[in-house]
């Protein structure tokens, strides 16, 4: 299998994995901001002052946020499983780049439309092209591994 592994599609998924994780990870810092200007925590310890909101959906703006990143989370595991493995069926690098660039782009997307927030259904069309794109990359996947 690693003979048809193409070092270009590999080192495009590394680029397009490291930029989705990247963006997710800016999202828990969001969350840390709403959290503070808010004072609204999730955890006693984490209180600024004793008047701080504590407890799950205490404030709708760091919910918000917080259901993006989940969201996210939900999305982006499987994107990066299927994108490796997808690396290794040996696809075109053209047919690589417009998976790894449509799913980064409906993320961001989907984020945008989330956090501002966007009325619908701009949030679903985003999460429906990266599940999409998700879906092609699994299909490949299972017709590679059926010859």
């Amino acid at each position: 299998m690693m003979s048809s592994y193409d070092e270009d599609v590999f080192r495009l998924f590394c680029t397009y994995a490291a930029l989705t994780i990247l963006k997710m990870m800016l999202l828990s810092f969001y969350t840390a901001r709403f959290r503070v200007a808010k004072n609204a925590f999730a955890n006693r310890e984490d209180r600024v002052t004793k008047d701080s909101k504590i407890g799950v959906n205490v404030d709708e703006d760091v919910e918000r946020v917080r259901r993006c990143h989940l969201n996210d989370l939900e999305n982006i595991v499987p994107f990066l499983t299927l994108g490796f493995l997808y690396t290794l069926t040996n696809p075109s690098v053209y047919a690589a780049t417009m998976h790894y660039r449509i799913f980064f782009a409906s993320r961001v997307l989907h984020s945008i439309s989330y956090l501002t927030p966007i009325p619908q259904p701009s949030r679903a069309l985003c999460f429906f092209v990266g599940w999409f794109v998700n879906a092609s990359m699994a299909w490949t996947l299972i017709n590679f591994g059926m010859f």
